[in-house]
């Protein structure tokens, strides 16, 4: 029995691909932009000198920059994870990560496989486009979730800023100095643009509807309709607080009860491709009996159909509305 090596090659390039891309990334904006740091990166900036208005562009500019360009071919796959991942590189920095990355993992296939020149130039440019999509899917992923637990602690603050006679524009400033990363940089953002005349609402509206938030959306409309209707806004503030964890606590409960179910699916899905891989490793000359007949190809199109329905079939199962 003859193991080959390239699938392990194949596996252990594509997990270079996106350390690469995180090590560019932290290279090219220094720690601050990590989502671990405790000093959030909008006081870093002006711990540094930078001027508040230069920040605030700078912010602002990251924060709006990948669903502008969606109408670039390719990108609109990447834009919207992109945006809620508010990743600091532009679009065209991005695609050219993926330029670079798809050279290396072409160069890494070049003296660790034996596969022919169109199949490696495929093979990098599918590593190099999927390594920076994992990468970001994997950022928008756990920076929505640290806003989720942040939220009702900011929100809290807000409450204790407002009943010892703060405004809400103060609350909101004391927010952007008191929490970490992710939530401090945007509130920041949000004290900054009503400093210079944005209406507070309309701030937060907007920062609710780019990272797609429901907790942020009920925070928006609380402020709006105080603002119009008048009322004690440090009791709304604190009932919302109270149903955004009762929220969060539920959707632990529901990510507990369905976690099982969630890995079924995954090894469900998994294990065939799995399976196929091992089969071809120790078997390489496992499927030429068969290889050559009329059935073979639809056989394979079926079953990667089956495969692919089976995906979608496991994640509505345990895609549970809360």
């Amino acid at each position: 029995m003859v193991i080959s090596a390239e699938p392990i090659i194949y596996g252990l390039i594509f997990v270079a691909v996106i350390v690469l891309v995180n090590g560019l990334y932290l290279v090219a904006f220094g720690k601050s932009i990590s989502l671990n740091s405790r000093v959030n990166r909008r006081l870093e900036m002006l711990e540094k000198g930078t001027g508040r208005e230069q920040v605030l562009d700078q912010l602002r500019k990251e924060m709006s920059q990948h669903m502008k360009s969606r109408s670039i071919p390719l990108y609109s796959m990447l834009a919207e994870k992109a945006q809620k991942a508010n990743i600091a590189f532009t679009p065209s920095q991005l695609i050219m990560v993926m330029g670079v990355l798809a050279g290396v993992a072409f160069a890494g296939l070049t003296f660790g496989t034996t596969a022919s020149l169109p199949i490696r130039a495929a093979v990098a440019v599918v590593m190099g486009i999927g390594g920076v999509y994992v990468w970001v899917n994997r950022l928008a992923t756990k920076r929505i979730s640290m806003i989720e637990e942040q939220l009702p602690e900011a929100v809290e603050l807000m409450v204790r800023s407002l009943r010892v006679g703060h405004p809400f524009s103060s609350a909101i400033q004391i927010v952007a100095k008191e929490v970490p990363d992710p939530l401090g940089t945007e509130m920041g953002v949000i004290a900054d643009e009503a400093a210079y005349g944005r209406d507070m609402g309309e701030a937060l509206k907007f920062m609710a509807e780019r990272i797609d938030m429901q907790d942020m959306r009920f925070l928006a409309v609380a402020v709006n309709i105080q603002q119009q209707a008048g009322g004690n806004l440090a009791e709304i503030l604190d009932g919302l607080a109270k149903v955004i964890r009762a929220r969060f606590r539920l959707f632990r409960r529901v990510k507990a009860i369905t976690a099982e179910a969630k890995w079924s699916g995954k090894f469900l899905s998994g294990f065939p491709l799995l399976a196929l891989v091992a089969i071809n490793v120790m078997e390489p000359g496992y499927y030429d009996d068969v290889k050559d007949t009329a059935v073979f190809v639809p056989a394979c199109l079926v079953v990667g159909g089956f495969l692919v329905a089976n995906i979608f079939v496991m994640r509505s199962l345990v895609n549970i509305k809360v």
